[in-house]
Parts: structure tokens; C-alpha cells; sequence
């Protein structure tokens, strides 16, 4: 049998985790974690990560594996999966890899440019002018030292401006000089499913999921971390909503119904992200028995084609 990476994915609050551990079980392989929030183990109710119960059903690979302390990328998550990737393939042809962040899930599956490490002194630069002066000076800031990625870029999302400007300042070059996007030939097969089910529904559960979080603790998690703030992981929602309210500029119940919204804002992102890729089949996730059947059919015929 050749060996295949069964990549699950689909927006926050779908039911990605429950599905995979349900393939996981069925195929008795184990899972490789593809949801950015979820590497840092001081981030744990309000990532949604695997419970205990859960981890020990299936073992699971880069989950609660960082600090939020520690530099962590796109391109060292690819480098270190393909590394683990033979391992894995080894005790089974059959891995699952599962999340929702899909600049990840592209690194594993076709690679990402090989872009050099940042200085933090520059990271920490372009975070404290955003901090201090807004988007606005972020924006003006790359059209000066790069005005093709400005002209590409979503001038809206600030995490991806400052990764742009720190790139700039680390290597002298314009970040744009690095995206090649050159497609990378694995030496495996892929398999992608995608979970979806009615916005409503969905919506719904990213509701009650925040209301869950809220009730297991959520607010005093971010207290915690309220230290950490500046850090790049706790640039994430479901943290700087709360973070706010410590502030005393938002009551908790704003910061509650912040963290709702921006949630679904985000599942409808991911669900545009993913809606590019032809070669994801769609699901809903009660439909276990159908994605089996259509997983073991689609390895059948591309061991046939190898064949």
C-alpha cells in the first residue's frame, strides 16, 4: 500500500477533532495536529485543544508541544512533519493529519517558500509601532519597502503586514522576492476531506463551543497570560478580547459576545480559504461511514494507478 496522508480539514467548530480520532481509530494510525493555536500548552480551553480523554484514545502529534515563549513558523512545521512522516508511515501507510489553519496544511501538502528566520528585534519593532500608531502606519510602512506584496497583500489583516515588514527589515529584501510558489513533489499521496455542515448549524456550535470555554475557565486562562500579551501567539482571538476587558475597556459580556463574532468571522475565512482547493471532498461529519468508504476507495484506485 503506498503510503497516504489523510488530511481533514474545515472551519473552527465543525467537529474536525471528533471525526479524526473516529478515522483514527478506524484505520488504528494516529494523528498529526494542523491547528496553529493548538501547538502553545499554555493555550488549552481557549484553542479547543484535544482533551486528555481524547489524547489518549489516539496519539497525537504537535499539540501542546511550544510555549508561547517560542518562535514557531509555517516553514519549521513543514520541515519537522516531513521529518516525523517517515516514522509514522512505518508503524502505518495510513496518517491523519488534521486542523485548521490553512497556510499549515498548504506546507505539508505542497510546501512553502523558503523564507529565512526573522530577528526578533524586528518582530518586536513593527508589534510595538502597531501597537503604538495602528494599521495605518503598518500599511504605509510596507508600501515603502515593499510595494508589489502591498498591492497583494490584505491590507486589513495586520498579522500578515507584520510579517511582511519583519522580513523586509531581517534580510534587506522585499518579502516578496521570496514567494515563489513553487508546488513541491511529496513522496506520498494525499487524501483531503473537508468537513462542512448549514452555516446556521455551524454557527450555533461556535456559540455554544465559546459559552463551554467561558464555563471551563476561559477568562482565567487569559488572566494568566495576560503577561504574555505582546507575544505573537496571543494575537489570537478568544485572548484579546478578554485581554481588553482586563483592561477595563469592554464589560465580560462584551468580551464574550467579541469572541462569538470573531469566531464565526474567522470559520467564514477558512471556509473561503479552503473552497480555492478542487481536490478537498466535502462531508458533513456525521457522514463517518461514507467518508470511510470514500477513503479506502480513493486508496484502492491510486494503489491500482501505482499498480
Amino acid at each position: 500500500m503506498q503510503n497516504t496522508l489523510i488530511v481533514v480539514v474545515g472551519p473552527t467548530g465543525v467537529g474536525k477533532t471528533e471525526l479524526s480520532i473516529d478515522l483514527a481509530g478506524h484505520f488504528k494510525t494516529e494523528i498529526i495536529s494542523c491547528d496553529s493555536r493548538q501547538f502553545y500548552r499554555e493555550m488549552v480551553i481557549g484553542t479547543s485543544a484535544p482533551t486528555e480523554e481524547q489524547l489518549s484514545k489516539v496519539r497525537h502529534h504537535f499539540v501542546r508541544f511550544l510555549s508561547v515563549t517560542d518562535y514557531y513558523s509555517a516553514s519549521m512545521y513543514e520541515r519537522d512533519v516531513l521529518k516525523l512522516l517517515p516514522e509514522l508511515f512505518s508503524r502505518n501507510p495510513l496518517v491523519i493529519l488534521t486542523g485548521g489553519s490553512g497556510l499549515y496544511v498548504d506546507a505539508v501538502c505542497t510546501g512553502i517558500d523558503d523564507i529565512p528566520d526573522v530577528d526578533p528585534a524586528a518582530r518586536e519593532k513593527y508589534w510595538n509601532l502597531y501597537r503604538r500608531e495602528g494599521i495605518e502606519s503598518l500599511r504605509i510602512a510596507l508600501k515603502l519597502l515593499d510595494p508589489d506584496y502591498y498591492r497583494i497583500v490584505d491590507l486589513k489583516n495586520h498579522k500578515r503586514i507584520i510579517r511582511a515588514l519583519e522580513i523586509c527589515e531581517t534580510t534587506g529584501r522585499p518579502y516578496s522576492s521570496f514567494l515563489k510558489k513553487e508546488k513541491r513533489r511529496r513522496d506520498f499521496r494525499i487524501i483531503k476531506i473537508g468537513l462542512e455542515r448549514p452555516r446556521d448549524e455551524l454557527y450555533t456550535r461556535i456559540n455554544e463551543r465559546v459559552d463551554r470555554m467561558i464555563g471551563e475557565g476561559l477568562v482565567e486562562e487569559a488572566r494568566n497570560l495576560l503577561k504574555y500579551r505582546h507575544l505573537n501567539a496571543l494575537q489570537t482571538l478568544g485572548y484579546k478580547e478578554l485581554f481588553e476587558y482586563f483592561d477595563g475597556k469592554i464589560t465580560l459580556e462584551t468580551a464574550i459576545s467579541l469572541i462569538k463574532r470573531n469566531s464565526r468571522r474567522y470559520a467564514k475565512r477558512q471556509i473561503t480559504w479552503w473552497a480555492r482547493d478542487k481536490e478537498i471532498r466535502w462531508f458533513n461529519p456525521l457522514q463517518k461511514d461514507d467518508i470511510i468508504m470514500y477513503i479506502e476507495t480513493e486508496v484502492l484506485r491510486q494503489n491500482q494507478c501505482t499498480g
